[in-house]
């Protein structure tokens, strides 16, 4: 019956995009509307593909996607440190509430702002509070000004930067010596937390943060696309970026505007030279090899029979830190997100009433700063991917794409 159900569904999805499927259209609408160049997007149940496409623009300077295509997948490298610490977890490497000092002592003597005070913090940063964005790390943009959409080096913010740092523990040394927002626990507050649990791992394995992946993640889950370099030829396969930086908005506030495609707004050097592996959104990788990473968190941490974490740690990773949005008690929650708590950097939906997108409570996914976005339905045994490679980053993207699969789905 199940799959007399599944067969229906996948002829009803065939038959629509025929007649051009309602979320081909949305991709048009974002090619239209200049907030994404070429995308690709598909949607997968049961490990059965219900929708896939590539929507290409055809504009001078733009690259035809393709199953080769690579995307620097920024803030999607989260996740997959989220996962690498549960592995590590699962292996008896640490404990959840663990001095972060305990294996970076760099870290022992935090300060923090405390309203216009700079003071010694009372509260030691916990491993826990990397995982859930609670230790009071931001990220610093400010360094460059108006001209922070210039590049080389990273305008990104000071510290994730492969262009001033060798390797990891390079970069925790200076990092180290960052004033925190606030005391470690009290608040969320997205930062480059990853970052730091990467050079955590690397202390505890004695091995690189990306050795550790390929040996613990790439390999089970056939990821052999997805690192933190490019190679010459592989930057052929590199997407170019489309940028709309429009001048006074939210994700701009300076007078600077900047449109058109380019390659020279990479912001990491993806240098097969460079060390500092940086986890919270350093990673490149192309649809195939995240879609794997997807389908694992669909099956709760199993990969074709074999387990990456155990279940116990995926509940772990899901469970619920932070109330939804809004809450005067955590100013930093992400506004474009109602509904949602965090939880080991995910956001997950609590409150479909509020969301309005059709999608199911128990929902959750996080995004990449060029507008790479994914969610995972647990309650469909559904995943969704999106992949382009544009500016300015767009919450509305993944909100969209829900709205109109829920809407053809749930028919």
């Amino acid at each position: 019956m199940k799959k007399i159900l599944l067969t229906l569904i996948l002829l009803a999805f065939v038959f629509n995009c025929e007649k051009q499927h309602p979320l081909q259209k949305e991709q048009q609408r974002l090619i239209d509307s200049e907030i994404t160049a070429s995308n690709v997007f598909k949607v997968v149940k049961d490990g059965e593909v219900l929708y896939e496409n590539i929507q290409n623009s055809g504009k001078l300077g733009d690259k035809e996607i393709n199953e080769q295509t690579i995307f620097p997948i920024w803030s999607m490298s989260k996740p997959i440190t989220t996962v690498a610490m549960m592995i590590l977890y699962d292996q008896g490497g640490f404990n959840l509430d663990d001095n972060l000092s305990m294996y970076l002592p760099e870290f022992e003597n935090m300060m923090c702002k405390n309203e216009d005070l700079v003071e010694p913090c009372k509260n030691k940063i916990k491993i826990v509070d990397l995982l859930t964005h609670r230790a009071g790390f931001g990220y610093y943009t400010d360094v460059y000004g108006e001209n922070s959409f210039a590049g080389p080096p990273s305008p990104l913010n000071k510290y994730m930067n492969t262009y001033i740092y060798r390797d990891l523990n390079e970069f925790s040394l200076a990092v180290s010596k960052q004033v925190l927002e606030f005391e470690p626990g009290k608040h969320y507050f997205y930062g480059l937390n990853q970052d730091i649990l990467g050079r955590v791992i690397e202390v505890i394995t004695g091995k690189s943060f990306y050795e550790y992946l390929v040996e613990n993640l790439f390999t089970p889950l056939e990821m052999n696309e997805t690192k933190f370099h490019l190679t010459i030829e592989e930057r052929e396969r590199f997407q170019p970026l489309f940028i709309n930086r429009i001048a006074n908005s939210p994700m701009n506030p300076s007078n600077n505007s900047l449109k058109g495609f380019t390659n020279q707004l990479d912001q990491l050097s993806y240098s097969v030279d460079n060390k500092a592996y940086m986890g919270s959104g350093g990673l490149v990788s192309t649809m195939a090899d995240y879609s794997n990473f997807c389908q694992m968190l669909v099956d709760r941490g199993n990969f074709n029979g074999a387990q990456i974490i155990s279940e116990k740690s995926f509940d772990l990773m899901l469970q619920k830190h932070t109330e939804p949005y809004p809450n005067e008690d955590e100013p930093y929650l992400f506004p474009d997100m109602p509904g949602h708590y965090f939880a080991f950097n995910f956001s997950v939906l609590e409150n479909e009433e509020v969301d309005l997108t059709g999608a199911p409570a128990g929902v959750y996914g996080w995004s990449g700063y060029h507008n790479t976005h994914f969610w995972v339905d647990p309650e469909n045994k559904l995943y969704g991917l999106f992949m382009s490679r544009s500016r300015e980053f767009d919450f509305g993207i993944p909100m969209g794409l829900k709205t109109v699969f829920y809407q053809t789905f749930n028919k």
